[in-house]
């Protein structure tokens, strides 16, 4: 499947442009309530730009995108819906429409986050299990960055609003059943678009963490 062949540069400057307006305007309070209620779309545009960075994704790019989304909407219904996986937690309303109580939003950034940090672990090593193995590293220690604002930003809650660590090894978990499945069904190369990306976030979430 072909996109339109849009330059690296141009996305990562929508991407610039896109988080700096958001953190600023999340930052300010007369604001931040209408931002956060533009969250989903965030995370589609996100989603939207990683697609377009692929520049054509081949069948087995498809498969993965499929059981990526499959298998982390499972897993958020299993640990929302009896605590198993992840810890009690249940989802606010700033991530918009869902399906038994999981927004639609989250498979995309399950995948999301699995490619772009997988970009980054591709540049480090060519071992299926050690990427794997950074991958799921990066991908937990910006866990550790989102949890406290998808708290204060109603973006899901935990009993008592403890994060348990529970979550993180359950996150540590499936992050590296993705990685392996990425790193065994596709052969997608490391992209520009994707290491920057995942820089972006990370400052985006630290940023919201401090102030």
């Amino acid at each position: 499947m072909s996109f339109p062949n849009v330059h690296p540069r141009l996305l990562i400057g929508i991407l610039i442009l896109f988080y700096t307006v958001g953190t600023v305007g999340l930052l300010i309070p007369a604001f931040r309530a209408d931002f956060l209620g533009l969250s989903p779309y965030n995370l589609v545009l996100t989603f939207a730009i990683a697609v377009l960075a692929y520049r054509k994704m081949s069948t087995s790019d498809l498969v993965f995108f499929a059981i990526c989304y499959c298998i982390s909407m499972l897993a958020e219904w299993i640990g929302t819906s009896t605590g198993w996986l992840f810890g009690s937690y249940y989802y606010g309303k700033n991530l918009g429409a869902s399906i038994a109580g999981v927004p639609l939003v989250i498979g995309l950034n399950w995948w999301v986050l699995t490619v772009c940090s997988a970009s980054i672990s591709k540049r480090i090593s060519s071992s299926v299990v050690i990427r794997s193995l950074i991958g799921a590293s990066l991908m937990t220690l910006l866990d550790v960055l989102m949890e406290p604002v998808a708290i204060k930003s109603d973006f899901w809650h935990w009993k008592d609003e403890l994060i348990p660590i529970y979550n993180y090894v359950c996150w540590f978990a499936l992050s590296f059943l993705l990685h392996f499945a990425h790193s065994k069904l596709t052969s997608a190369a490391s992209n520009k678009v994707f290491d920057v990306l995942f820089l972006i976030l990370t400052l985006f979430f630290s940023i919201q963490l401090i102030f």
